[in-house]
């Protein structure tokens, strides 16, 4: 029942936007229309060479992940040393009473 509903509605705007089957693509003066894809095509339809892929190894990114996770190890480290020291953290070794 909602699929006839459906395709009543698709008939129905197709017929108000003066277009004989909804899925055709030529628009209302008769003339086809060619999809344009502007990242993949020229403005006359030739297809664009492939664009230039920059690879990623293990190593590039290694190169970047290890010192940022050092430096934030570091601060880290440091501020819970602060935290230590003016008392406002202090851990509590209450997991010892085995």
């Amino acid at each position: 029942m909602s699929s006839a509903l459906v395709g009543r509605l698709i008939r129905l705007s197709a017929v108000r936007n003066g277009r004989s089957s909804p899925l055709s693509t030529s628009d209302v003066s008769g003339r086809g229309v060619t999809p344009n894809r502007p990242a993949v095509t020229t403005s006359t339809g030739a297809i664009l060479p492939r664009p230039k892929q920059t690879r990623f190894g293990l190593v590039r990114i290694a190169l970047v992940v290890l010192p940022f996770l050092y430096v934030g190890t570091q601060i880290s480290k440091n501020f819970a040393a602060l935290l230590e020291e003016h008392d406002i953290f202090v851990p509590e070794d209450d997991d010892d009473d085995d």
